[in-house]
């Protein structure tokens, strides 16, 4: 019988958000896999789990994926973990839950914390749809031509980052995508965690002024403008519009104001249309 393959999702910060299931689990396979063998340990020490640990990290990732295939299909259990939260969210484990497909092992999840997704709903920008960056690029040229290829997603933008970069990053993502509304979170979950929320421009003066330290998430919000032409489109008449603002209480003037903007149009070039609708 073939062994199974746990991907377990350890704290992000907080050792008391670890699962009763997490702890279970890795006090039951045959081996713990985990980025740096001394970090885990404090964990496992923590929680009383005795279990093998062993390296697997991105420069041995391919050959330790083929021996965990072997000992998958002996029938012993190995257990994933990553430094902190979830296996394979810009951590390790591809290779080796390729392998426990390939070979027919059962591949099961145990859910816990994902550093960007605790971040974004703390951040107050939109959560209906989300696109997960991972780390931008390091390099100035390489990170704007990434922020143009994601430009035009109609979705909050989520990235992580790091606190050398973060200023010069928020520099880049205001020069590309305009001037969003933005937050910073660091340290999530931890002693010195912090939500910083303004426009790009904003917090990128703030950060070159006062530099932070941790891990950090970016999230950035869709193109509003952008979005609001869109819904626009999908609105039959500027007349029709401007109806549904004053429903909602505002007068006239602010309706065929706002109608305006929604439809990417000046206010006079709105008024025209809006008389000759109604006609």
């Amino acid at each position: 019988m073939l062994g199974t393959l746990y991907l377990v999702a350890t704290p992000i910060g907080n050792l008391q958000d670890m699962t009763f299931r997490a702890v279970e689990t890795l006090k039951n396979v045959d081996l713990i896999a985990c980025e740096d063998t001394r970090h885990t340990r404090k964990l496992t020490t923590h929680f009383g789990i005795s279990a093998k640990l062993v390296s697997y990290h991105e420069h041995n990732e391919t050959t330790r994926a083929e021996e965990f295939g072997r000992i998958l299909l002996d029938g012993k259990s190995i257990a994933v973990v990553s430094d902190a939260g979830t296996p394979a969210i810009c951590d390790p484990s591809f290779a080796v839950v390729q392998k426990a497909i390939e070979i027919g092992a059962n591949v099961v999840s145990i859910p816990g914390a994902v550093a960007f997704v605790n971040a974004l709903i703390v951040s107050g920008i939109a959560t209906d749809s989300v696109f997960f960056g991972g780390f931008l690029p390091s390099k100035s040229s390489e990170r704007s031509k990434r922020l143009e290829e994601v430009k035009t997603i109609s979705a909050t933008l989520c990235f992580y980052e790091t606190p050398h970069r973060i200023a010069k990053s928020l520099a880049d993502c205001t020069k590309v995508l305009g001037n969003r509304k933005a937050a910073v979170v660091r340290e999530i979950t931890k002693l010195h965690e912090e939500v910083l929320r303004g426009s790009l421009e904003e917090l990128t003066k703030r950060i070159s002024e006062n530099p932070i330290k941790g891990e950090i998430v970016l999230i950035i919000d869709r193109d509003e403008e952008k979005t609001c032409k869109s819904e626009a489109k999908n609105r039959s008449t500027i007349a029709e519009r401007v109806a549904e603002f004053e429903s909602e209480g505002f007068d006239h003037k602010n309706a065929l104001k706002k109608a305006a903007k929604e439809f990417g149009l000046s206010k006079s070039e709105a008024y025209r249309i809006w008389q000759s609708e109604k006609k």
